[in-house]
């Protein structure tokens, strides 16, 4: 791996000219090699992403097998480079977190061994982050609005989530660290597995989420009537199956290459049903007894997903017809990255969440095990 494929995030997040606990932040669990140093104060000190699509793009996903590799080749250097970008040895680290799960097994266990070397050779506290918890929590290292302006948002527990990362998609109820109730989640399909299904579909390449979402803003939403799964039915759960499933059909009656604006307008259908299922399955979360009897002030959406542009349009109009803040992560730290781990292992490392003894990665890891 040479240096040029290694970006270099660049924040500007501090908000304390203080350091407070510093900790060393390492994220391996799909197509991502990550480190971050992240400080209590919420100072992003140096913050690394080794991405690997274009490893994975001429197989339209991630291959397991090719991605661990990647990650072997990429993790010293990733660590070296964030240590050196915030002019910091190992020994001004605090504590030392990875993510432990879920993810791709392969790739897991090579950052956690990382981060356990670095832990056993320094006598440095290391904390166990689930994946899922580092997307969780991030919106309280940084937050914005809708359109990912400049101006922070402060995020305080409990708040009511919406979760959309590779293949997760849940509605949660945070209480606070490791302490999250599930309102409702995804029966088949992720919406970020759909995303990508379609893009495939119409030969626009992976990742599909940011290009849909480009071709969706200048096309038309209702072009094309794409079903709205479960809608129509009580709870808080979603099914994305059969929007895949629609897209399948339609484009079965069209014959290819598709001109720009059958595709534009295809996206922009598509994307609208999604989005339209994702305000319904929350205004419905709404009305539970949990989140009424929790009263969150906040509605956060986190993940990959979250980088979508009428997904956050929509959310954020949700949030202030119920008199709630809307927040989200900024564009850079909605995908996979080690800064929400360093910071959710900040979080738990507070709290007293750090390894005593031996654990596995675990390729599954429901937040609600924590």
């Amino acid at each position: 791996m040479t240096n040029d494929k290694i970006i270099q995030m660049d924040m500007g997040t501090s908000v304390s000219g203080a350091r407070g606990t510093v900790c060393l932040g390492i994220e391996s669990s799909c197509d991502e090699t990550s480190a971050a140093i992240v400080d209590s104060n919420k100072n992003i000190l140096a913050h690394i992403i080794y991405s690997q699509i274009p490893e994975h793009q001429r197989y339209g996903g991630v291959v397991p097998e090719l991605a661990a590799r990647a990650h072997i080749l990429a993790i010293d250097t990733v660590i070296r480079e964030t240590l050196a970008r915030a002019n910091m040895t190992i020994d001004d680290i605090d504590v030392i977190a990875a993510t432990a799960g879920p993810g791709l097994i392969g790739g897991v266990l090579i950052g956690w061994m990382a981060a356990t070397g670095i832990a056993q050779s320094t006598g440095k506290p290391l904390v166990a982050v689930n994946h899922l918890e580092g997307h969780a929590l991030v919106p309280r290292l940084a937050a914005a609005t809708a359109d990912d302006s400049a101006a922070p948002v402060a995020v305080e527990f409990p708040y009511l989530l919406m979760l959309a990362s590779g293949g997760h998609c849940q509605i949660l109820l945070v209480r606070g660290v490791g302490k999250y109730e599930l309102i409702g989640q995804t029966l088949d399909d992720s919406a970020g597995e759909a995303f990508d299904k379609v893009s495939k579909m119409l030969g626009l390449g992976y990742p599909g989420g940011p290009i849909v979402d480009k071709h969706a803003s200048m096309g038309i939403p209702r072009a094309f009537d794409f079903p709205r799964p479960l809608t129509d039915k009580p709870g808080c759960d979603f099914s994305f199956s059969g929007i895949k499933t629609a897209a399948r059909t339609f484009l079965s009656k069209y014959d290819a290459p598709y001109s720009n604006e059958f595709i534009n307008d295809f996206c922009a259908s598509f994307q609208a049903a999604v989005v339209d299922c994702i305000i319904n399955r929350l205004e419905h979360a709404m009305k539970t007894d949990a989140v009424k009897a929790a009263q969150p002030k906040t509605l956060v959406v986190a993940g990959g997903v979250a980088k979508n542009s009428a997904i956050r349009t929509a959310m954020e109009k949700l949030a202030r017809d119920n008199n709630m803040i809307f927040a989200a992560p900024p564009m850079k730290l909605c995908t996979d990255n080690g800064a929400m781990i360093a910071w959710a292992g900040l979080e738990n490392y507070k709290i007293g969440n750090i390894v005593r003894e031996p654990i596995a990665p675990r390729p599954r890891w429901p937040l609600t095990e924590l």
